[in-house]
């Protein structure tokens, strides 16, 4: 059986999809909670920034969603005092 791979772009992450057997593999996104502690390294967009999508790199110093998952990214702080939705985890959690 042939394996048939497509490539989803979704705000900005990317997602693969293995479209013949409906499995989704993807790389940490930041919209799971349990992928997003304090001192990983992220990128965020900040509320100012969402139409733009530009992003701003930091370490994680808090988590603001309460919830297990987000679909727009888990809230955090950055140490920085900075306040936005992770998009991508540049460093995991170790």
């Amino acid at each position: 059986m042939q394996l048939r791979w497509g490539i989803l772009r979704i705000y900005g992450i990317m997602k693969h999809t293995n479209w013949s057997e409906g499995r989704r593999f993807h790389s940490m996104n930041g919209q799971n909670r349990k992928d997003v502690v304090p001192g990983i390294e992220v990128h965020i967009v900040l509320k100012q920034d969402q139409r733009s999508g530009k992003l701003t790199k930091g370490i994680v110093k808090d988590l603001l969603t309460n919830s297990p998952t987000h679909p727009h990214g888990i809230k955090v702080r950055l140490v920085d005092g900075q306040i936005g939705r992770v998009k991508q985890i540049l460093s995991p959690a170790r």
